[in-house]
């Protein structure tokens, strides 16, 4: 009875791993065939999904990108160290973080010394705001007749508001300095571990998909590794370049902090779009409470426009543009998506993430008109007919 049983036993696993294949063939085959108006329901329920998580998940996820770019970035330098000079991953991998440790701290330094001498120039700060606050105060006063006296009302009542919010503005002050501490802790401790483990996050995306994927995902992953260290790479370059720039044409204008000045447009020239107004508005404040003449102002706010006309006409196309080709429309709702869910940490990482997300979409078949839509068109003058291009497209397919 036993060997009856035993030798049935194989033909009903057979039975099964075919009804099993066959139920997840129909379960495919169905939702390709589904109509629109029950696909849409579905991908839209994901996209809200994935975002509210992610939103949910910031304070993990956000340190956990900026760990994997800065892994990508130096994954030569580890490879270098484990393959020429014979160490062990660990000590490769601690010798790329303190790489890292030494190239953030150096810019953090230069901030916080620039910063630290403009705290010195708070008296004359507050000197020019009086000033300018009394001048203004004189010209409403003379072109809408509004008493002095209704103005100084409107302030004081406004004053007031602010200094009893003090306490409050302070803890979120420290509160905050003590978050990116920790957020840069983080990120280190995410590094060092992403290196560390590399290959075994590596065996675990290939094994986690059907054998016949294998190879694109493999490919995928290699894709991404290097397009985005070079775009990584090209983006610092690129900011490199832009705060040299900056910090020596206002060292030759004569304005006070070049260096903070050039390092702010530097830093803030990486968010497309957004950045350089943010940087524009900082820059224009600052020479304006440090100096007293408003030609200074203007020389100031006319390098800027001049440094990001020459920077996204003609370096950020031969440094990144050829890196990730990505139209502006997506960007632009990319940063601005990015802002709404993670704030500016959001805005940084857009890119990067839209730049993964059109490599996945470019090399799975189903998904290849996404990628069509993240990418860029060529600046044609005479663009041939779309219906032409469509006709031919499938007079190729038959």
């Amino acid at each position: 009875m036993c060997a009856y049983f035993s030798n049935l036993w194989p033909e009903y696993r057979k039975r099964e791993n075919s009804l099993e294949n066959l139920i997840k063939l129909m379960t495919i085959q169905s939702y390709k065939n589904s109509p629109f108006y029950i696909k849409l329901p579905a991908v839209l329920i994901s996209l809200i999904a994935i975002g509210y998580l992610a939103v949910l998940g910031k304070e993990v996820l956000s340190p956990l990108i900026l760990a994997t770019l800065f892994a990508i970035l130096v994954l030569p330098l580890a490879n270098f160290f484990e393959r020429k000079l014979k160490m062990r991953r660990s000590a490769a991998s601690f010798f790329s973080l303190i790489t890292i440790i030494v190239c953030v701290g150096f810019v953090l330094y230069l901030l916080g010394a620039q910063l630290s001498k403009l705290v010195q120039d708070w008296p004359l700060f507050k000197e020019q705001v009086t000033n300018t606050f009394i001048n203004l105060r004189h010209w409403i006063s003379d072109k809408f007749n509004l008493d002095t006296q209704k103005q100084m009302t409107y302030v004081d009542n406004a004053t007031s508001k602010l200094l009893s919010s003090g306490t409050a503005v302070l803890g979120t002050t420290v509160l905050s300095v003590s978050s990116i501490v920790l957020f840069l802790v983080f990120v280190m401790i995410y590094t060092f571990f992403l290196l560390f483990y590399r290959r075994l996050i590596v065996k675990f995306l290939v094994n986690v998909f059907k054998e016949e994927n294998k190879l694109t995902v493999l490919e995928i992953i290699e894709q991404v590794q290097y397009i985005i260290r070079k775009y990584v790479a090209g983006l610092l370059l690129e900011m490199s370049i832009v705060a040299s720039v900056c910090c020596i044409t206002f060292w030759i204008l004569g304005i006070k902090y070049a260096i903070l000045l050039g390092l702010v447009v530097g830093i803030f020239n990486i968010i497309p779009y957004i950045g350089i107004f943010s940087a524009l508005l900082l820059s224009s404040l600052i020479t304006f409470a440090t100096a007293a003449v408003a030609t200074k102002v203007i020389l100031v706010a006319v390098t800027i426009i001049c440094v990001h006309l020459v920077d996204s006409n003609f370096l950020l196309p031969f440094i990144v543009g050829s890196k990730v080709r990505i139209n502006a429309l997506i960007t632009l709702i990319g940063v601005i998506i990015g802002e709404m869910m993670w704030g500016i940490s959001g805005m940084f990482f857009s890119i990067p993430v839209i730049a993964i997300m059109k490599i996945v979409f470019d090399r799975v078949e189903d998904l290849k008109p996404w990628g069509q839509l993240l990418g860029d068109e060529p600046d044609e003058k005479k663009p041939k007919p779309l219906k032409k291009q469509v006709k031919k497209a499938q007079t190729k397919k038959e």
